[in-house]
């Protein structure tokens, strides 16, 4: 049971962190480097949660494996374009800039961690 509220747990703040990127970049600096930021890290940051909802009905531990890599790469890729907004000074909002950088780096551990757990029973 545990194990289900983490689940379901962990599916709804993958959303929230897609939804909070989404009302972030509206508060970014209008320029050309701004939306070309925004579109690639509100594309990653959604898929993150698309991405763990789709690897909880994985079939199997391999299809479930693969589905989780997969949101380890979306999240860091999250984390790469939140910190280059942070880097090139985009962002109005430095304290949600700075939660939305501890979320990710959260979130990267998180499933970090499921995945080199799953990868260790797939290959024991």
């Amino acid at each position: 049971m545990e194990k289900d509220v983490f689940i379901e747990n962990m599916k709804k703040r993958t959303k929230k962190f897609g939804v909070d990127v989404i009302l972030f970049c509206d508060s970014l600096k209008p320029c050309k480097a701004a939306s070309i930021v925004t579109y690639q890290l509100v594309k990653a940051a959604t898929s993150v949660g698309a991405n763990y909802r789709s690897a909880c009905r994985g079939r199997s531990d391999n299809e479930f494996f693969s589905k989780i890599c997969v949101v380890v790469e979306e999240a860091d890729e999250s984390l790469f374009w939140l910190e280059v907004i942070e880097d090139s000074g985009l962002s109005n909002n430095q304290i949600e800039l700075n939660r939305l950088l501890e979320e990710a780096t959260e979130i990267v551990k998180i499933v970090s961690k499921t995945k080199d757990t799953m990868y260790k029973k797939l290959n024991p």
